[in-house]
């Protein structure tokens, strides 16, 4: 049954609700709040987020002129209120499944995203570059960039901040506070010195002190300022943005639309050349009990009953490598106490918070700040401590200045644990782990470990935390394990060593990682083509196995090389060998299987792999194809 949404049907734009009262844009968010629960709890997806911002993004699309007014948000996925208004209500049940709307901002689907997120902290630059390319074509419209306070976390949010406060380009960002302690308490006098500030009344008062002050004595001149700024940090809170040279307003109730109106509607006047920055707070979760008292504020979920709040689960199966990694790293530091973990924001994203539930004081979160984590951990690793660096594939990217710098050139044994790894199905392509393989294996010294299961996931990272003179890294991939038995202790694997599961003699498949089981599903076809496969696990992206390489290129006529990873990986690696080796200039005929050159957008894991083509059939096709047999059905 279709709920009763009156003022939301209404909105196909963001125009069609502008000369609103507040009382109708209170409703349209209470029904707009209604709308992303019903959404998310069929979809699954990032409710808390969206549910805290629903009168921001009311408030922000009635007051400005978007899309001619840019608006962007950071990160993107309390994104889902801003889809609704902006003409994809419709397709909203389609969110982060295949041919849908993605869960984040994205220019290609919509006017009203001016600029794509799903990684955070890219807001304020990105807004500034579209300020200054307004300011310099002469062209005149708003640039509004909302910002949570975890963003802010980042050292990109400040280097954005301190370029944007030495220009005078306009620029609008609106701090989204739903965690920060530094903030005053936020009431009826916070929204009226505010609105007071934000005033034309109350800046051209200011304009006229500060000229004021510019004929007085150089030292009263300075004096003059600085107590007029100090006075506005005590009352406001605001001295940090003030002095990175933003005029700051607030804290102001980000759920309150009789504070937030005016107010915005003052910074869109207000004559201010340079930056504004907008203090709002708002609370995760907001108006859904469930998620209010949710730890999480119910950042992720999966699809949910609305009336209880209760997420649906699917049968018990394998754990996942995330929850394996999680347990093996424990024991690891239940044996050894220099054994200590960092992560840059995500404790549980990466499993890490069991670890610091068990040792809080060797856990170590600091914040959405991935460069500072690996230096951080190479810190550690120069004082003889045993550090592992959790960090998604895709979040390790930006931090790769410091791999290379702080932690390869040093030969630091810093121990990466990169979750994500190859394709996430519904985060699509600005979550996968395509790249890890080609940006760590071109590094000198790095040992790179992948495993083909959860077993030997427990394996390498015993291996990781035995490596003391030099860097490593295992790459291991989001959701669950095979099933294999665990072994209570992980074994230290000898390194560069891969190993045989299946010995044949007319078709190689080498695998790096979780395509060894279809690798082997491919040799059970082949056989029954009559074709004899070896299969084997290379373990090891870096460094190589040539032993192995050697002996599959002697004796088979085919290899095929298989991973889940983009081009100049693995099989790159291995191509430059036998090339270098002569392998190449016979008999043998080799095919390497890897991701597609293009990005591979968000559906189920399964559907993504097919489209990649590295499937048990494509792997078959590849090696009848390989042969001149692709019509052949032959069984033994």
């Amino acid at each position: 049954m279709q709920a009763n949404r009156p003022l939301l049907d209404r909105v196909k734009t963001p125009e069609d609700m502008r000369n609103w009262s507040v009382a109708q844009l209170r409703q349209l968010a209470d029904e707009l709040r209604e709308e992303v629960i019903e959404v998310v709890s069929v979809t699954g997806g990032h409710l808390g987020a969206s549910l805290g911002v629903v009168e921001l993004t009311v408030a922000l699309h009635a007051v400005f002129d978007t899309p001619r007014d840019k608006l962007i948000w950071d990160v993107g996925h309390q994104a889902y209120p801003h889809k609704i208004l902006t003409g994809r209500r419709d397709r909203m049940r389609t969110l982060r499944q295949g041919g849908g709307l993605s869960g984040f901002t994205r220019r290609s689907e919509s006017i009203y995203d001016p600029f794509g997120a799903a990684h955070s902290s890219t807001s304020i630059s990105a807004g500034l570059g579209m300020a200054v390319a307004r300011d310099l074509s002469g062209d005149d419209y708003h640039v509004v960039c909302v910002i949570g306070d975890g963003a802010m976390s980042a050292g990109m949010a400040y280097e954005a901040m301190n370029n944007a406060g030495s220009m005078h380009s306009r620029l609008i960002v609106i701090l989204n506070d739903n965690d920060m302690s530094i903030a005053p308490p936020v009431g009826a006098m916070s929204a009226y010195l505010s609105r007071l500030m934000s005033s034309r009344r109350f800046l051209s008062l200011r304009e006229v002190g500060a000229r004021m002050a510019r004929v007085f004595p150089k030292g009263l001149e300075r004096t003059a300022r600085r107590a007029e700024e100090f006075a506005r940090g005590i009352l406001t809170g605001g001295t940090l943005f003030e002095e990175l040279g933003f005029y700051y307003l607030g804290p102001i109730d980000g759920h309150n639309l009789e504070h937030l109106l005016p107010v915005l509607r003052n910074v869109r006047e207000a004559p201010v050349q340079g930056p504004i920055l907008l203090h709002v707070i708002t609370k995760k979760g907001k108006g859904y009990p469930p998620a209010e008292a949710s730890a999480d504020k119910y950042h992720g979920v999966t699809k949910f009953n609305v009336v209880t709040g209760e997420q649906a689960k699917g049968p018990p199966g394998p754990p996942s490598y995330t929850r394996v990694f999680s347990d093996t790293l424990i024991k690891l530091a239940e044996a050894d106490p220099r054994v200590v973990a960092i992560t840059a924001a995500m404790p549980s994203g990466t499993g890490l918070d069991r670890f610091a539930a068990r040792f809080p004081e060797r856990c170590f979160d600091v914040g959405i700040a991935e460069q500072h984590a690996v230096t951080f951990a190479a810190g550690l690793a120069a004082e003889g401590m045993r550090p592992f660096c959790a960090i998604y594939s895709t979040f390790l990217q930006r931090a790769y200045d410091q791999v290379v710098h702080d932690v390869a050139i040093q030969s630091l044994p810093v121990r990466f644990a990169i979750d994500r790894a190859g394709l996430v199905g519904a985060d699509g392509a600005t979550h996968a782990g395509s790249y890890d393989v080609t940006y760590l294996g071109c590094l000198p010294g790095m040992v790179l470990m992948a495993p083909a299961d959860e077993s030997e996931l427990v394996h390498m990272l015993t291996t990781a935390a035995a490596i003391d003179d030099r860097p490593s890294a295992v790459r291991y991939p989001r959701g669950e394990g095979f099933g294999v038995t665990l072994p209570e202790r992980g074994e230290v694997l000898e390194i560069g060593r891969g190993r045989i599961l299946r010995e044949g003699g007319t078709v190689a498949i080498l695998t790096l990682g979780t395509r060894l089981y279809e690798a082997l599903k491919a040799a059970d076809e082949l056989a029954a083509r009559g074709l004899s496969t070896t299969v084997a696990d290379a373990r090891f992206a870096k460094p190589l196995d040539e032993a192995l390489l050697t002996q599959l290129a002697r004796h088979h006529e085919v290899l095929v090389i298989v991973e889940e990873a983009a081009i100049g990986g693995f099989a790159s690696q291995v191509l430059h060998f036998l090339a270098t080796r002569g392998f190449l200039e016979g008999r043998l005929k080799v095919r390497p299987m890897i991701l597609p050159d293009r990005f591979i957008d968000h559906d189920t894991p399964a559907r993504q792999l097919a489209e990649a083509r590295l499937t048990c059939p494509d792997i078959v096709q590849t090696v009848l194809g390989a042969l001149g047999e692709a019509s052949v059905s032959v069984r033994a």
